[in-house]
């Protein structure tokens, strides 16, 4: 920790020399040996000893406690680093006793059947559950789980799952958040499924959630179920991510309501979406809001490829009336090829081969067939796997089928 080679040793007696500097002047009286303990039995740094040890009394001659916690953390698997974790922020932990309010408090999780890693990532990931009451909170809390799943089993998974559900009352707050749902529509098994997927998301304020999903609405059940799919930091992330690029809390609020799974859209998919649609097509935040779908639809695949087709349609006015572009993105591909595409390829050759193909080829994988028909009278086409080419005559005659286990392959 304190380096090795020539200047190993010299280093070592420089740090351990500037914590007995730090603490013995500090006290004329009685030394503090609790930096000299973190540093020799936990790694911690010198700097970060002397910081966690001025959050506590100090350690005297002869008190073994702090030794007698660290064995007892070792003998049920906790590592340096785990640890570390736990007592850096509360180094007083150490000086609890160990028979009368650590044991206890590990012997009911092992009750519920967590041992070895798994009770090891439930401690180490807990932060506050080994300060917390064992009577007044972590009892309470089990038993209340035990009630409503029924089992160990279950009662295990879900902390395992989510361990900083130990910090909190869940008779309490678990509780009126349940009833909350249930009194909206969410049956208990609905209910089950959201807590098995993300627990902490019941022990959240409900206010925010209030002004996101509307109570009345039929989409509330599937906003609960996306919102409990991601965690706080994300969640926050990407709300930021909207807010970065002028969005209010009312537009956001209209989004979700409309469509509550844009928020499960990758950050980098957010960031693009949003910077082609409202820096380089204008689009304001509250239209964007209204027409959630365009946050959805693939950049590459979908929204480039139409808007160069949508963008030539104005352009050499072909047909009477060109739609809005979310008319030309929202449709099918094959309404896509049929409406905007096949009527006009000849008046503009620019609609190219490549185009063609590739829409007719994505009607093919979403049909799972071998060849598909777009169109009709002069502007049919007919399109195969086996032969792959789009004349720009109509194709007549039958088309050898082909296997569709080989659509993948070829496409």
């Amino acid at each position: 920790m304190f380096g090795v080679g020539k200047n190993g040793g010299k280093r070592h007696f420089i740090s351990m020399y500037c914590i007995k500097l730090e603490l013995f002047c500090s006290s004329t009286t009685t030394p503090n040996l609790m930096p000299e303990f973190l540093v020799n039995s936990l790694g911690f740094s010198t700097e970060k000893a002397i910081s966690a040890s001025s959050k506590v009394t100090c350690l005297k001659p002869g008190n073994n406690k702090p030794n007698l916690v660290l064995n007892f953390f070792k003998q049920i698997g906790l590592d340096n680093t785990q640890i570390k974790i736990l007592v850096y922020p509360v180094p007083r932990l150490l000086f609890a006793d160990v028979g009368k309010t650590l044991e206890p408090k590990v012997r009911v999780l092992q009750e519920i059947g967590l041992s070895g890693s798994d009770l090891v990532r439930v401690i180490s990931k807990s932060g506050p559950f080994l300060r917390t009451g064992l009577d007044t909170s972590i009892r309470p809390s089990l038993e209340y789980l035990r009630k409503l799943f029924g089992k160990d089993e279950t009662v295990a998974k879900v902390l395992k799952r989510s361990p900083a559900l130990l910090h909190y009352r869940l008779d309490r707050v678990m509780a009126r958040n349940i009833l909350f749902f249930l009194n909206h529509g969410c049956s208990s098994l609905d209910i089950e499924k959201l807590i098995l997927r993300n627990p902490t998301f019941f022990v959240q304020k409900l206010e925010w959630l209030e002004d996101i999903v509307q109570k009345d609405s039929r989409m509330f059940y599937y906003g609960v179920e996306m919102l409990s799919s991601l965690s706080k930091s994300s969640l926050e992330m990407k709300l930021g991510i909207f807010r970065s690029f002028g969005w209010s809390d009312s537009d956001i609020i209209t989004m979700v309501q409309r469509l509550p799974l844009c928020l499960t859209t990758s950050e980098v998919k957010l960031r693009n979406v949003l910077t082609f649609f409202m820096e380089e097509l204008r689009y304001e935040s509250s239209y964007v809001a209204r027409h959630p779908t365009l946050i959805m639809f693939s950049l590459e695949k979908r929204v480039l490829p139409r808007i160069k087709i949508w963008q030539l349609l104005k352009e050499k006015q072909v047909i009477k009336k060109v739609p809005c572009f979310y008319t030309v993105i929202k449709c099918s591909e094959r309404e896509f090829l049929e409406n905007y595409v096949l009527p006009v390829r000849d008046e503009i050759p620019e609609i190219t081969h490549d185009v063609l193909v590739s829409s007719l080829s994505e009607i093919l994988l979403e049909s799972f067939e071998d060849e598909v028909t777009v169109g009709k009278g002069s502007a049919m086409v007919r399109y195969s796997i086996a032969s792959k080419s789009l004349p720009c005559s109509i194709l007549t005659g039958l088309l050898l089928p082909i296997n569709s286990s080989a659509l993948v392959s070829v496409l």
